[in-house]
């Protein structure tokens, strides 16, 4: 089943499900089963649906403003530098424990909203990945039991200020404009995806593929990064973990492929729905 955030009929937050071309209010403004994404997640909610959506209003997919997937995250945590052929082409190799820095809760987009690239950047860029999102609360998870935590999982597209974020060894700035951390389309429950391992990511640039991975070849496999980010900070229902993006960002080809105004980026993902943003030059 595909979950989603977006805008109701009259403009107000709600989120539901998508099926076969549909969406389905549950949220407040439908059968109101919870009060947003997040709060189906943390109440257990979230991946029981079967065809009580069918009893809720519904409209054409293609006519609903898709919002990021979950809304309001108390913490995003990203992981750097996290597949090899992106650690080569960096040549940030060998690392000894995950990269991880902040993305804040405002500064996300859904699908087919625009990636605003900012006025103070000539460096604008993708960077596919997958993102996760955690069912239970969790602090000290060990490896073996990692997936346990684990609600869903979503493309996400960590569109970045190359400029802003190499200034510095600290990334926060570059990654944090508002309107460039790009979630969904769908939620998906980790029960419906099996070994997501076995799951492939594409990111394309007006048709052109440019970055190509299986989720096997994270360099820290999900459990390790649950285990690692868990080990110094307390992780809440509804709180997101965004796994690391693939070799191929604009960045480090040769000539430099970095975005510009009305370039379309789309993340794909096995079972996960494709993410499309377009990209819109803001002052």
């Amino acid at each position: 089943m595909n979950y989603a955030s977006f805008l109701s009929a009259d403009g107000a937050p709600t989120w539901g499900v998508i099926d076969d071309g549909r969406a389905y209010d549950l949220g407040p403004t439908g059968l109101n089963l919870a009060a947003t994404l997040r709060a189906a997640v943390v109440d257990g909610t979230f991946g029981k649906i079967t065809d009580q959506h069918l009893q809720a209003q519904a409209r054409p997919e293609s006519d609903i403003e898709y919002l990021p997937s979950i809304t309001d995250p108390g913490k995003i945590l990203c992981i750097g530098v996290n597949y090899r052929t992106h650690q080569q082409e960096t040549g940030r190799t060998d690392q000894k424990a995950p990269t991880v820095f902040t993305r804040f809760a405002d500064t996300q987009i859904g699908h087919r909203q625009p990636a605003l690239m900012p006025a103070s950047t000539e460096q604008f860029d993708y960077e596919g990945e997958m993102a996760l999102v955690i069912g239970k609360d969790a602090f000290h998870v060990a490896e073996e039991e990692a997936f346990e935590y684990v609600a869903g999982y979503a493309a996400y597209n960590d569109f970045t200020a190359r400029d802003w974020q190499r200034v510095t060894t600290q990334w926060i700035p570059g990654k944090n404009f508002p309107g460039t951390g790009a979630f969904g389309p769908w939620l998906v429950p980790a029960a419906d995806l099996g070994d997501v391992s076995a799951l492939s990511l594409e990111t394309r640039v007006n048709g052109d593929v440019r970055q190509k991975a299986s989720v096997a070849d994270l360099y820290f496999s999900i459990p390790e990064l649950i285990a690692h980010v868990t080990g110094f900070t307390r992780l809440a229902a509804g709180d997101v973990i965004v796994t690391g993006t693939p070799g191929g960002v604009g960045f480090f080809m040769q000539p430099q492929g970095l975005l510009a105004e009305g370039d379309q980026v789309e993340v794909e993902i096995t079972g996960l729905g494709v993410l499309r943003n377009t990209v819109t030059r803001v002052d």
